[in-house]
């Protein structure tokens, strides 16, 4: 659950400003907060069923989303070739050049 909870709130940092205000608020509850459907359902007067279904459409946007745009894809894959690039130059005599470089790689994001 915690692999999925954290993918889901990677994919909200991109996708989020994409969403409803009101799908961004059910799933900052649930995945921040970590209110209960129930207490959610409470907030906005709405049924559990209501809520549950619109966490799911929301996850199910955003999965669309990065299926289109692949960012969430292409940021990790970033990341990973950073640190294989900082294994390969260990003892490099150019490191701390190479190392600002990679720095501002990241900071991209």
């Amino acid at each position: 659950m915690l692999e999925k909870t954290t993918r889901i709130n990677l994919l909200y940092d991109f996708y989020g400003p994409l969403l409803t205000e009101r799908q961004r608020t059910m799933l900052e509850l649930y995945y921040h907060e970590d209110w209960s459907l129930g207490e959610i359902a409470d907030y906005f007067g709405i049924s559990r069923q209501a809520v549950f279904e619109g966490i799911k459409r929301a996850r199910k946007i955003m999965e669309g989303m990065e299926q289109e745009l692949r960012l969430f894809a292409k940021h990790v894959r970033r990341r990973e070739i950073v640190e294989q690039i900082r294994t390969e130059m260990k003892g490099s005599s150019d490191r701390k050049a190479v190392e600002s470089l990679l720095q501002e790689l990241l900071d991209l994001d």
